[in-house]
């Protein structure tokens, strides 16, 4: 018998996810928070967060917390402290979300601590996992037989996991990589070049696997699918929120006014500030991050930032 799989959030990602697993034949269950939501997605079959997608007839749809043997969480991570304590106790907690917690910069397997828990991460698109399109992840569990049990579980012939046991690595490529991507959507909005993009991602690499070492992650983590895959999809796709969010800043809109014309939220915006604090705790220099930080800030314009990033201090690979 397949384990009951219920995935908590009902946003493009989250729709996504289930869509996959039931389309493979899996026992899913999607969670909404709103009632109304629910019955509308029930009843139409669609879900406008993830526009175009068909909602499979086996998947079902509900605003009551479901009981689960494997529960996904692909709530905001503002949102995930807050759901925590309305999770069925016992099963196993998959971290489907990317950043930090604004107020205690905590990544999110850092915010769970009465249940076994994994990380789930890597270069996905949500409208490419809804089409069936071929694509790997991560699932990051310290525990390898609970770690094989689940991927075991999760598996389809169109989506492949690979296993680590470094959920802090994990999640800290999840989360960063969404302010290198911001950074590489500015220096293609102002015409900066590929170049400038290319040396971006690769520096921007290079600063998050000094933090990842400095939490008690391995470096040779942010080499893989939730470091560089997901830097390579995020800094290079027109489909990333945060690449986009970077593009319109680099041809001179307003961040306030990006914002105003956006339903979903780009987690990059609250991670970078979050992200910088972090890193200087843990005394790590993310000069990207912290460039990232006062653009959004309002504290340097675009012509200022790339001024001062070429103009630090030269120094070896």
């Amino acid at each position: 018998m397949s384990e009951r799989i219920a995935v908590i959030g009902a946003g493009a990602w989250g729709t996504a996810l289930a869509i996959l697993f039931a389309r493979a034949g899996k026992d899913v269950t999607l969670w909404a928070r709103d009632a109304a939501r629910a019955a509308a997605m029930r009843e139409t079959r669609e879900n406008p967060r993830l526009p175009g997608a068909i909602l499979p007839g086996n998947l079902a749809i509900t605003h009551v917390m479901p009981d689960a043997d494997i529960l996904l969480l692909a709530v905001p991570m503002q949102h995930l402290r807050g759901i925590l304590p309305a999770l069925p106790p016992g099963p196993p907690v998959l971290l489907c979300c990317k950043g930090l917690e604004r107020d205690s910069l905590r990544l999110p397997p850092e915010l769970v601590a009465d249940r076994p828990a994994a990380v789930l991460t890597g270069p996905n698109f949500a409208h490419e996992i809804a089409a069936g399109l071929p694509a790997a992840a991560v699932l990051a569990m310290p525990d390898a037989a609970a770690r094989a049990g689940l991927i075991a579980a999760l598996r389809t012939d169109g989506f492949r996991l690979y296993g680590s046991p470094d959920m802090i690595g994990a999640a800290l490529g999840g989360a960063a990589k969404n302010v290198i991507a911001i950074a590489a959507g500015v220096v293609i909005g102002a015409g900066y070049g590929e170049n400038a993009r290319a040396a971006l991602i690769t520096r921007g690499l290079a600063e998050i696997s000094r933090l990842a070492a400095a939490l008690g992650g391995r470096p040779e983590t942010i080499s893989g699918l939730s470091g560089l895959g997901d830097l390579l999809l995020t800094c290079t796709g027109p489909s990333s929120r945060n690449f986009s969010l970077g593009l319109a800043l680099g041809q001179g809109q307003s961040l306030d006014a990006i914002l105003a014309g956006r339903d979903a939220v780009t987690e990059g915006v609250v991670t970078a500030p979050a992200l910088l604090a972090r890193a200087r705790q843990a005394g790590v220099d993310m000069p990207l991050t912290e460039a990232v930080t006062e653009l959004l800030a309002g504290a340097r314009n675009v012509p200022q930032t790339m001024a001062a990033l070429m103009g630090r201090a030269l120094k070896d690979e």
